[in-house]
């Protein structure tokens, strides 16, 4: 997911997709703890991502 992708989107965009990020992150937790991920660098991609919305909320000052 790219920055110039997400600073077109509405404040209630970006926390939509803050959530459902953040669901991903869990659900990947919960595969490499029970040893179901093969990919394990699923999980650093998210973080960064989730790092992005986050950044942009406040950018937009709605954090």
């Amino acid at each position: 997911m790219k920055t110039s992708e997400l600073r077109g989107k509405s404040v209630d965009e970006l926390k939509q997709e803050l959530q459902s990020l953040l669901k991903a992150q869990f659900s990947l937790r919960m595969q490499k703890a029970t040893q179901q991920l093969a990919n394990t660098s699923q999980i650093s991609k998210t973080r960064r991502d989730i790092s992005r919305v986050r950044t942009l909320l406040t950018e937009k000052g709605n954090g």
